[in-house]
């Protein structure tokens, strides 16, 4: 994750994915999660990863000057990337956490305290003596 402090983007899947298209499917991924109380099982991300593959609605703000319209596009997601390029980055990141006994999805905290476990690490780092 590269991020420029100086131009930090106000939409966090800005500052997590790469394109256009993956925060758009990474959005629509946490939306999913909160229509199921913010825990999903493995059958309903599969239900999900396969309605983006299939295609699925969304809707877009367009602005062009002092106008604003919504656009309803349709998005097509590959099933394999969206588990390789999406949830598992997520997963990784802790944005979303794995009950491996559960067998189920839930939206976690761990993105937060890992960011601040790095600033921990950098101010380490800041302390040590200089030495060549």
């Amino acid at each position: 994750m590269l991020f420029d402090q100086y131009n930090l983007p106000n939409d966090i899947f800005e500052v997590v994915f790469a394109t256009e298209q993956q925060v758009q499917v990474g959005r629509l991924l946490f939306e999913e999660f909160k229509a199921h109380g913010g825990e999903m099982g493995k059958t309903e991300m599969s239900l999900f990863a396969t309605k983006l593959h299939e295609g699925t609605v969304v809707e877009t703000e367009e602005v062009h000057g002092p106008v604003k319209r919504k656009i309803q596009t349709k998005i097509s997601y590959n099933k394999r990337q969206f588990y390789d390029r999406i949830l598992t980055p997520m997963k990784a990141m802790g944005l979303i956490g794995y009950d491996l006994y559960k067998k189920r999805y839930k939206l976690s905290d761990g993105f937060n305290k890992t960011l601040q476990k790095v600033g921990v690490m950098w101010m380490h780092e800041l302390s040590k003596k200089q030495g060549f």
